[in-house]
């Protein structure tokens, strides 16, 4: 039987349980699982631009945000940075590699201010043997983590560069519920890096769309003027 929890936000252990109940991740977990979770985790804050973990780093654990955001990237031999994933509130770091005990495979930095649950991967492994029900909600999330990975990386390797940038605003639209117009909420660097491509080459393609007509961008806010060209640079079509 799921029991309703009701908190009263009188202390600490009150404020991470309540945080927890409200994510994605635990809902549907019991009280008494959500405070045995809570028992083992330790709350952490990132400055901006402050490293969270580095490629090769022993995972000992992995954090789910509460809030901020987390870009996690590779570098290169000569130190080009490629940006695999921006990682929001309500989601999982490092969930993969502190569950099958392998180092961590990339850099993770706090893009902003950050605030996230660690959780010790000997504490959270000997707890999920007794309460499984964790196991099913984190598999659900890593489905949908792969289900992206494996979007982007046919983005990156099948698609030119206007063809990435178009699949990312469409997916911003998806992901945001709007209409025609996305607030870019990372640097056209950050943003270059994540495509793949150089801010230089960036700018020249939101450029020529602009000109023709495609796109309208007014500093951070890019907005779709003609959908169906824009897919059909996105398949390949133009």
């Amino acid at each position: 039987m799921i029991h309703v929890i009701k908190i009263v936000m009188t202390g600490h252990t009150n404020d991470n349980l309540l945080l927890m109940s409200k994510m994605p991740i635990f809902q549907n977990l019991t009280e008494k699982t959500l405070k045995m979770l809570e028992g083992i985790l330790v709350k952490k804050t990132f400055a901006r631009g402050e490293n969270i973990f580095s490629d090769g780093d022993e995972s000992t654990g992995f954090y789910i945000l509460i809030k901020g955001r987390v870009k996690v990237f590779k570098l290169s031999m000569d130190g080009k940075e490629q940006i695999l994933h921006i990682v929001e509130a309500k989601e999982l770091l490092g969930a993969v590699s502190a569950f099958a005990g392998n180092p961590f495979l990339a850099n993770a930095d706090a893009i902003e201010k950050t605030e996230a649950f660690f959780f010790p991967r000997n504490e959270f492994v000997s707890l999920i043997k007794h309460e499984p029900s964790v196991v099913m909600n984190i598999m659900a999330n890593l489905s949908m983590r792969l289900q992206h990975f494996t979007k982007m990386i046919e983005n990156l390797s099948l698609k030119e560069v206007p063809g990435r940038l178009g699949a990312y605003l469409l997916y911003l639209c998806k992901k945001t519920g709007c209409s025609d117009t996305v607030e870019m909420d990372i640097s056209k660097g950050q943003l270059a890096s994540f495509l793949g491509t150089s801010p230089e080459t960036l700018s020249r393609i939101l450029k020529k769309m602009s000109e023709n007509k495609i796109l309208e961008v007014k500093g951070r806010n890019i907005r779709i003027l003609k959908r169906k060209e824009l897919k059909n640079i996105v398949d390949g079509e133009k």
